[in-house]
C-alpha cells in the first residue's frame, strides 16, 4: 500500500493519471505521460501566476481605498502602512482554475468535442473522479482564507484562531478522508494527519515575517512537491501544486522587500495548510512495488528550515515565560538582519537553505540505504548552521527593542 492516500470517502476512485502501458509510459491516448504531465503542469504554474499577479493589483487598490492596510508598530519592521489581501489574490488564483477544471470535465466526459486534444481526453474520467477531493479543497480553502482574513481585518484571540484552523483541518480529515499513511491504526493516522495540517499551517503563519519569505519558501516547497508526485506518476497533486507555486510566483514581486503588498493570515495560512494537503495526497513511496519507505521524510526533509524556525521561536517563548503567539524578532530572518544583512539577503538566504534541503528530497521516494542517509545527513547539517546562526548574536526583548 502507498504511503500516502488518494483515497476519497465510500467507493475508491481511480486515480487521477491514466493508466500506463509498460512499457513506453504511455498513456491510453498513445501521448507519453511525461510530456502530459509537463503541459499541464506548465500551464497550470501560468495559470496561477497570471491570476495572482492580476487579482493582487486590483485587491491592492481596493485594500488602499478601504484601508484595509498593517499599520506599523510594535515588532514590525515597516515604517509606513501596506495593503492587506494578498491572500485574497494568492487564494483567488488556486481556485479559480480548479473550480474551471473540475466544471468543464464533468460538463465533457461522456461528450467530449472532436476538437479536445488528446492529452486532455485522456484526464477527463481522472478529474471527475476528483471531484470530492477537489471541492473539499476548495472548501478548506475558502474557509482558511476567510478566516485568515477575519484576523487581519481586527485580530482574533490566539485560541479562536486555533479552534478555527482544527475544524477546518478535521473535515479535511474526517469529511474528505485525507490522511496520512492510511495503512496505520486509524486513530492514529488521524491523530497524525490534523498535526500534520496543523503544525505546517501555523509554520507558514509564523514565517510570514519578512517581505518575501513566505511567498519565496513556499513557491520553492510546492514546486518540488510537484516533481515529486509528478514522479510518482502523479496528475492531480502536481497540477495544484504548480497552481500554487504560480500564484505565489505572481504574487512576489509585490510582496518582495521593500513590500507593497502584505499576504496577511489570508495567505499564511492557506499555503500552509495546502501544502500539507498535497503532501497527504502525494504517494511518496509504495512498498508493493519494492520501494523503501524513506520516501515519507520527503516533506520533512522539504519544510525542514521552516519548521525548525517555528519550533526554535516557539522554545524560545516558552522559556521566557512569553506566549508561543506573541510576536517578536527571534525569528532566523530577523537574527540574519541583525547580524549585519539587508532584508533582501537575509530572505535570500532562507531561500537558499530552503532549495538546498529541498532537492535531495526527490531522491528520496526508492532511494536505497546509503543514498537516503545521506539526505538526512544533509538536511540536519543544514539545520545546525541555521541553528548556530540563530543563537549567536545579542538576546533582544520580546518587541525586538
Amino acid at each position: 500500500m502507498p504511503l500516502g492516500n488518494r483515497r476519497t470517502v465510500g467507493k475508491k476512485s481511480a486515480p487521477l493519471t491514466p493508466r500506463r502501458n509498460l512499457p513506453g509510459f504511455m498513456t491510453e491516448g498513445g501521448q507519453p505521460f511525461v510530456t502530459s504531465s509537463w503541459t499541464f503542469s506548465l500551464a497550470a504554474f501560468a495559470t496561477g501566476l497570471t491570476l495572482s499577479a492580476a487579482s493582487a493589483l486590483l485587491v491592492r487598490r481596493w485594500s488602499i481605498t478601504r484601508g484595509f492596510v498593517d499599520v506599523p508598530g510594535g515588532h514590525k519592521g515597516h515604517d509606513a502602512p501596506v495593503a492587506l489581501g494578498g491572500g485574497i489574490a494568492i487564494t483567488l488564483a488556486v481556485l479559480l482554475p480548479m473550480i474551471a477544471a473540475v466544471s468543464a470535465a464533468n460538463l465533457l466526459v461522456g461528450r467530449p468535442p472532436s476538437w479536445l486534444p488528446g492529452e486532455v481526453l485522456v484526464h477527463l474520467d481522472g478529474v471527475v473522479s476528483k471531484n470530492f477531493v477537489a471541492s473539499g479543497i476548495m472548501i478548506a480553502a475558502l474557509t482558511m482564507c476567510i478566516l485568515g482574513l477575519a484576523d487581519d481585518a481586527r485580530p482574533m484571540h490566539p485560541r479562536a484562531k486555533l479552534l478555527g484552523q482544527f475544524l477546518i483541518a478535521l473535515f479535511l480529515v474526517m469529511a474528505c478522508d485525507l490522511r496520512l499513511m492510511s495503512h496505520l491504526p486509524y486513530w492514529l493516522s488521524v491523530l497524525l494527519s490534523l498535526l500534520w495540517i496543523l503544525t505546517l499551517t501555523n509554520s507558514f503563519n509564523f514565517l510570514d515575517n519578512m517581505d518575501g519569505l513566505a511567498s519565496g519558501v513556499g513557491m520553492i516547497a510546492a514546486a518540488v512537491f510537484a516533481m515529486t508526485a509528478m514522479n510518482a506518476g502523479q496528475l492531480f497533486v502536481p497540477v495544484c501544486c504548480w497552481l500554487l507555486a504560480g500564484a505565489l510566483a505572481g504574487f512576489l514581486p509585490l510582496n518582495f522587500h521593500p513590500a507593497r503588498m502584505y499576504m496577511g493570515d489570508a495567505g499564511s495560512l492557506v499555503i500552509g495548510m495546502l501544502l500539507a494537503v498535497f503532501t497527504i495526497l502525494t504517494t511518496f513511496a509504495s512498498p508493493s512495488q519494492g520501494q523503501r519507505p524513506f520516501g515519507v521524510l520527503a516533506p520533512l526533509v522539504v519544510m525542514a528550515v521552516p519548521l525548525y524556525d517555528t519550533a526554535s521561536v516557539v522554545f524560545v517563548r516558552w522559556r521566557l515565560g512569553v506566549p508561543v503567539w506573541a510576536g517578536d524578532r527571534r525569528h532566523f530572518s530577523h537574527r540574519l538582519v541583525r547580524r549585519g544583512m539587508s532584508v533582501p539577503r537575509a530572505v535570500l538566504v532562507i531561500w537558499l537553505a530552503t532549495l538546498v534541503t529541498s532537492m535531495p528530497a526527490l531522491l528520496l521516494p526508492g532511494a536505497s540505504w546509503p543514498l537516503a542517509w545521506g539526505v538526512v545527513i544533509q538536511t540536519l547539517l543544514v539545520v545546525t548552521l541555521v541553528a548556530l546562526l540563530e543563537t549567536g548574536g545579542p538576546r533582544d526583548a520580546v518587541d525586538g527593542k
